[in-house]
């Protein structure tokens, strides 16, 4: 993990051209959307790798279009809490019902 760590700290300085302290702010609200959204579980035990890899797919592509759209940093965020809430709101709402 830290080899990863190091490397995808180099690809993103070497993205931004430069290497601040704050570059990583907030990127595991992504992680945990992602995971989320692949379908993991707030209560444990399920979910898998290629959910996971879905999930930051998803992301991706949501990070992307909002920043092609131009909306501005604040808005991103906000927009990917609501996609979060939303992903542990139908988990909930699955581990109800199946209950």
């Amino acid at each position: 993990m830290g080899v990863l760590s190091a490397l995808s700290g180099l690809l993103f300085a070497a993205r931004l051209n430069a290497a601040t302290p704050r570059a990583g702010n907030l990127f595991e609200l992504d992680a945990i959307a992602a995971c989320f959204i692949g379908g993991a579980s707030a209560y444990g035990g399920i979910g898998t790798v290629p959910g996971a890899i879905i999930g930051g797919l998803v992301m991706g592509v949501m990070n992307n279009g909002m920043s092609i759209l131009g909306l501005g940093i604040d808005w991103q965020q906000g927009i990917k809490g609501l996609v979060l809430l939303a992903a542990v709101a139908f988990d909930i709402y699955n581990k109800n019902k199946s209950s």
